[in-house]
């Protein structure tokens, strides 16, 4: 059994808002992506796997436990950044960080106060004071300091400067290293690359793909982007047979996609041409689901 399973999940609010027979596994360990434009049924079905929402359909477990009937017990394993952060109380950030370790009984004060030192959090300030990036950085603050076995997350890095948010990064491939599963929902493209093993693609309420990251950084196909010094060299090379993904005649520039196992036959036609331009066009996750979103239009 996947450490976090969701099976056919389906909440219905009418005019085609909802999400429809969702289904995710999650494995013990793994920072597992969510994706779509607002709207889509990120934050649906995140709130169901917190237990918030009771679906019309299909089921949510958490190592095992159901997440609706059984939300209590699975909340001693999990610790949730929501999307919208309000906080109860009228404390200072630290009266309120001290509160949640000491109600879910895991993490401790030390580890919190090196988490506000690195975030540059002023945690005396009063929560409701405080600027939509200092209540996120409260919200990581406390889930991190918890020590949860999963990490739940809704655009966690919301209101984070870019600074923050490579931080943030970086605070995140230390939790994969010591163990932790991880689940984020995120528009960020490039921040889901760096950190995810898989992620799934959903739009309109329903899962349109999962994504196995290794397969967008390892590309075995490549793109290469070369320009002639002259116009006969252009069309030669074009008469070679390699495939020719896009050409632009007006600049003598190629666009030619191979296999890793003939880049050394691809350099090797090459050495009998002037080149004045030759470079691989690396893939990005962000232009893999640009076309993923074409696709399902």
């Amino acid at each position: 059994m996947a450490y976090i399973e969701i099976e056919h999940l389906t909440k219905d609010y009418g005019k085609g808002r909802g999400i429809y027979d969702v289904s995710l596994e999650i494995e013990k360990g793994e920072v597992y992506g969510f994706v779509g434009i607002n709207g889509a049924g990120k934050t649906t079905t995140i709130r169901h796997m917190m237990g918030f929402i009771k679906p019309d359909e299909g089921n949510v477990s958490i190592k095992g436990l159901d997440a609706t009937k059984s939300s209590a017990e699975v909340k001693r394993y999990v610790s949730y950044i929501p999307g919208e952060i309000n906080f109860p109380g009228n404390t200072t950030g630290e009266e309120f960080l001290k509160e949640q370790i000491y109600l879910s009984g895991r993490g401790n004060w030390d580890r919190a106060k090196e988490l506000i030192e690195l975030l540059q959090l002023d945690a005396t300030a009063n929560v409701h004071a405080m600027s939509k990036g200092m209540k996120q950085k409260t919200a990581i603050v406390t889930a991190l300091a918890s020590d949860a076995d999963i990490l739940i997350m809704d655009e966690p890095t919301t209101g984070l400067d870019p600074l923050m948010r490579d931080l943030f990064i970086e605070l995140l491939k230390e939790e994969k290293e010591r163990g932790k599963t991880i689940f984020m929902s995120s528009h960020i493209f490039q921040e889901v690359e760096e950190i995810c093993d898989r992620v799934a693609v959903i739009q309109k309420g329903k899962i349109i793909e999962v994504v196995d990251m290794k397969n967008i950084r390892y590309n075995k196909n490549k793109e290469y982007r070369m320009e002639f010094k002259s116009e006969e060299a252009f069309k030669q090379f074009i008469s070679l047979g390699y495939q020719i993904n896009r050409v632009k005649p007006e600049d003598l520039q190629v666009f030619v996609q191979v296999h890793d196992n003939q880049i050394n036959e691809l350099i090797q036609s090459l050495k009998a041409f002037d080149l004045v331009y030759f470079k691989e066009i690396k893939v990005h996750f962000e232009d893999y689901i640009t076309e993923v979103f074409k696709e399902d239009v």
